[in-house]
């Protein structure tokens, strides 16, 4: 995992409150991707639960540049403590590519561990299709 990816992701951790009803920024992500680009994002929180995570942002920025290969991710708080991906995330970033279960995931300040350790009985497994 690039060194700076913490960093990167703390960079853009800042609660914002737009008003009354939404939040953002209180979670940032950074992704690495196999290439070496890194694609960021920030979580958006609502009243009625209809925002996302910081690693979706993320996620969405990476796809729209034609990758979904990943090597690492980690998502930060506004208060620069690794945060570990939620099950949705998980498992938006596993459907992604079978490769991504290799992924490096910071899951609290200096713990590092696979995707696939978070998704240990991962429904995928048994299908012959391929991602």
């Amino acid at each position: 995992m690039k060194k700076e990816l913490k960093s990167i992701a703390y960079q853009l951790a800042n609660v914002n409150k737009l008003n009354d009803f939404v939040e953002y920024g209180g979670v940032a992500a950074a992704i690495e991707t196999i290439t070496g680009n890194v694609y960021t994002g920030i979580s958006i929180d609502t009243a009625c639960s209809m925002g996302f995570c910081a690693e979706h942002s993320a996620v969405s920025e990476m796809l729209k540049n034609g990758e979904h290969h990943i090597t690492a991710v980690v998502a930060v708080g506004s208060d620069g403590n690794a945060v570990p991906p939620c099950g949705r995330c998980r498992e938006l970033m596993s459907q992604l590519s079978r490769k991504n279960l290799d992924a490096i995931v910071e899951v609290k300040n200096g713990v590092f561990i696979m995707l696939k350790e978070l998704l240990p009985f991962d429904w995928k497994e048994d299908l012959e299709r391929e991602w």
